[in-house]
């Protein structure tokens, strides 16, 4: 296979047509999503297998993958900025189709979650880089519409991932047979954006990798308002959602006592972000991130506060459950898209740099947030939507503060 001629581009030209510039960036970020949803349906058979007795145990199956994520970030930044988004990016994909086989033929708990680590490592390139090839090529509000489309395509790995584990177990595969899976399609993924993808980052945009720069670098994003108050946000948010992640199986099985449909549940509840990510990508150009960020966030909260009141009075059925859950995720997709967007906004001459300390943050704070969470679970949803609401309300709080109590105005 050659490899596509290296060039450059500026913000606002992309280096590929539009559909596939979008496809091929939600693709490269869709395999963090793969990495972790499609282990869902496989957490009781992995700790069958590996004699995992606690279920809130089986959680560290998710939690390992996104400690592995969140701290790799801040490697990838700079490495991207010096070497080039394509070669860094490839060297992680590589990675990250290994160890899902490594991951495959685990044959203790310990190695499953040094694997997973490991997994989660390599995985952070796809999310670091792709951020900065997109800020290359996009910024302001066009980035923000670029990302929601990315999400649109990004969200299908939560809608059908766990399904397709649920397929292969249903099958009489293994839970080992997913991570063969995960590590093919990454092949997959890695073949396209080595065929078709030319380098993003003109040489003279290069930056050294003396920690001098890096820190200088970091320091530039710290004293940047919105980067570090969006930055948070998002953080804040990802906690809940990863504390959703975390318990989904739990709660379908010991709450609704119907595991078999916790695969339609969540992929309807997943839908719903990418419903949320589409709508942004059509209004933002008009309406602005600010406006449509600030009122979903207002509306998730106001959501998790209504269902931690139904869940507190025993109303909590089913269909009250995917319903709500379902309304906090279309909030969730229209915030964080612009949340992203407004964080990098002034960010373009580091961007590799800063995309990886806005990605260490989000993850590590989202990861362990999210672990506390699912730890919590005691066979109601209770701690799920105590959690929702609690971020909710702090992002409020955080936002707030960081437009200097000037929300909902025009971006």
């Amino acid at each position: 296979m050659n490899a596509p001629h290296l060039s450059t581009a500026s913000a606002g030209q992309a280096p590929l047509r539009f559909a596939e510039f979008v496809a091929l960036a939600a693709a490269l970020m869709a395999l963090t999503a793969l990495g972790i949803d499609s282990m869902l349906p496989a957490l009781p058979a992995i700790g069958t297998s590996l004699g995992v007795e606690s279920a809130n145990h089986r959680q560290f199956v998710i939690t390992a993958f996104l400690i592995g994520f969140g701290t790799a970030q801040l490697a990838y930044g700079p490495l991207s900025d010096r070497f080039g988004r394509r070669p860094v990016l490839l060297v992680a994909l590589g990675c990250y189709v290994v160890t899902s086989w490594i991951a495959a033929i685990s044959g203790s708990f310990e190695l499953l979650l040094a694997s997973r680590v490991a997994m989660g490592t390599a995985a952070a390139g796809s999310r670091v880089v792709t951020v900065a090839l997109v800020r290359d090529c996009y910024a302001g509000r066009a980035m923000a519409r670029v990302m929601s489309l990315v999400f649109i395509v990004f969200m299908a790995a939560p809608i059908f991932a766990p399904a397709v584990g649920q397929i292969i177990l249903a099958a009489g595969g293994s839970w080992r047979t997913i991570f063969w899976g995960i590590g093919a399609i990454g092949a997959l993924v890695m073949a396209w954006f080595a065929a078709r993808m030319p380098e993003t980052l003109a040489a003279g945009a290069r930056q050294s990798l003396q920690p001098a720069r890096v820190i200088a670098d970091y320091g530039v994003m710290l004293r940047d308002r919105a980067a570090v108050g969006y930055t948070i946000a998002t953080g804040l948010l990802s906690g809940a959602l990863f504390g959703f992640i975390g318990s989904i199986q739990q709660v379908m099985a010991d709450v609704f006592h119907r595991p078999e449909l916790m695969t339609i549940v969540f992929a309807s509840v997943a839908g719903t972000m990418a419903v949320g990510s589409f709508l942004n990508s059509r209004i933002v150009m008009r309406i602005g991130t600010r406006i449509i960020s600030h009122t979903a966030l207002s509306l998730l909260t106001l959501f998790a506060a209504i269902h931690l009141a139904v869940t507190l009075l025993g109303l909590e059925t089913l269909w009250s459950f995917a319903a709500l859950q379902a309304l906090m995720m279309a909030c969730f997709g229209l915030a964080t898209s612009n949340f992203s967007a407004m964080a990098m906004e002034k960010m373009g001459a580091i961007a590799g740099t800063a995309s990886s300390l806005q990605g260490f943050v989000t993850t590590i704070a989202g990861a362990l947030i999210g672990a506390a969470i699912g730890q919590a679970f005691e066979g109601t949803t209770i701690p799920l939507y105590s959690g929702f609401l609690l971020m909710g309300g702090l992002s409020l709080v955080v936002v707030a503060v960081t437009e200097r109590g000037r929300m909902f105005r025009p971006s």
